[in-house]
């Protein structure tokens, strides 16, 4: 039975990596023996998450790897790498461990320059920068340096020492295989489609739409719009307001659930009070419970799953809709091209030839070069189309049962650990903070101790 060490943020980490990885790792723990690491500070509350759901992977600091692995060196090291700060800890290991790095975003370098600079290492990010895009000028590495960054981010993805440092690197999106590819031809690259969510019944998805209704006082028959995850600018939610707005003259009944947790950059309520949207907008904060997460996405009449800027993930609320059988609006982006969609300004079908599973139209897709409009367009359509909304969420269950059902994720699991396993460890040239075991700046303490006292070997 292989043995694997996984690093990832697990429950109740506030990502959702965390619940996709120990879905993820209950799967594969028939198979393989699994050690899990999670950030220090979460151990404590790993380990009791894990006990409450009856779990079996044991759930360890990160610390902790490197004696266990001394002691009985495990065949894999596996990372779930995003591009957020809950994936901080596990950098050092990726580099001096290589193994299957499962990255989840497209683009790392807002976590990756934020942990480096929020230290003050503005040299090693530096240093990371030039080997990570040695076409680019270095100077402009320091326009993050001066906090001028946003844009830079998503044009340089800073994933090209990820991909060349592990044995294997795996995506959840076939376009970026050629991304990865292209940025370091070398580099090992795989897809394991991405299992997220669960088949709900017709019964649940009535009980979920009644309770939902109930607990914000929502009238039975009122059509609802809902909004899932963070609640961002990135997820479109000033738009979403502002299409909601327009929208309700036509559709006066409307509501609309923002279904996550405020940003602490972006004041919803704020927006929400000046639309004069108070009545028809309900918050729910962050919805902790993956089970409730999966009745609050059910019991709406229609998902709105936009991201603009994108580090071209793949959305687990969207996924979550189409496992419920929901409608959804989403953003037409490029990873996501061979999904079968509807364009709001024509409704005429497009990317229809890009699928050979799922023929009928999967969501309805906005251009964020028409976004107010269209959205628009679409929110109206589906208040009033009742018999659209069946339709899409029938294909987008079969979309999901085709492409993002769990068994299918865990059998490419299966043949990318296999694969990584007999993989060559990467001879690979990496900036020397990146190379170091942190034995140097162990040296420079005990020196004053003198020769009599060495680090361990």
């Amino acid at each position: 039975m292989p043995r694997l060490a996984w690093f990832s943020p697990m429950p109740p980490a506030r990502t959702g990596v965390a619940a996709y990885s120990a879905e993820v790792v209950e799967g594969l723990r028939a198979r393989h023996e699994i050690d899990v690491f999670v950030d220090q500070p979460l151990a404590a509350l790993a380990r009791t998450a894990a006990r409450r759901s009856g779990e079996i992977a044991t759930r360890l600091s990160a610390h902790e790897f490197l004696w266990r692995h001394r002691q009985r060196p495990y065949d894999l090291t596996v990372y779930q790498l995003g591009n957020s700060s809950s994936h901080d800890f596990l950098w050092p290991y990726l580099f001096r461990f290589p193994g299957l790095t499962v990255l989840h975003d497209a683009q790392l370098h807002h976590a990756r320059a934020a942990a480096l600079l929020r230290e003050r290492r503005e040299s090693d990010y530096r240093r990371e920068f030039a080997a990570a895009h040695p076409a680019s000028p270095i100077d402009m590495a320091e326009l993050a340096v001066a906090g001028f960054d946003n844009y830079l981010y998503y044009d340089l993805p800073m994933t090209r020492l990820v991909a060349q440092a592990s044995k294997l690197t795996a995506v959840h999106a076939p376009l970026l295989l050629d991304v990865l590819r292209e940025a370091s031809p070398t580099s090992i690259v795989d897809v394991i489609r991405i299992g997220h969510g669960e088949l709900v019944s017709a019964a649940r998805q009535a009980a979920a739409s009644s309770s939902v209704r109930a607990a914000h006082a929502i009238p039975p028959g009122a059509m609802l719009f809902g909004v899932f995850g963070g609640l961002t600018p990135e997820k479109r939610v000033p738009q979403v307001l502002e299409a909601f707005a327009a929208v309700l003259p036509y559709h006066p009944s409307a509501r609309l659930l923002l279904a996550g947790a405020p940003a602490d950059y972006y004041d919803v309520a704020a927006d929400i009070a000046r639309l004069g949207l108070a009545a028809h907008v309900h918050l729910t904060g962050y919805i902790a419970n993956d089970e409730a997460f999966t009745d609050v996405v059910a019991g709406c009449d229609a998902a709105i799953t936009l991201r603009w800027p994108t580090a071209r993930e793949v959305s687990g609320p969207w996924l979550r809709a189409l496992a419920a059988g929901r409608p959804t609006i989403t953003m037409d982006l490029a990873h996501t091209a061979d999904v079968p969609s509807l364009d709001p300004r024509t409704w005429g079908v497009s990317h229809a030839s890009a699928s050979v599973e799922t023929p009928e139209p999967v969501t309805v897709a906005i251009d964020i070069l028409d976004e107010v409009h269209s959205l628009r367009l679409a929110m109206r359509r589906l208040a009033s189309d009742a018999g659209l909304r069946e339709r899409l969420g029938r294909a987008g269950a079969t979309c999901w049962q085709e492409r993002h059902a769990i068994r299918g994720m865990l059998d490419d699991y299966e043949r990318v650990i296999t694969r990584a396993i007999s993989s060559p460890t990467p001879a690979v040239g990496l900036p020397a903070h990146l190379r170091s075991d942190g034995m140097e700046r162990l040296a420079v303490l005990l020196e004053p101790f003198g020769p009599a006292v060495r680090p361990l070997q």
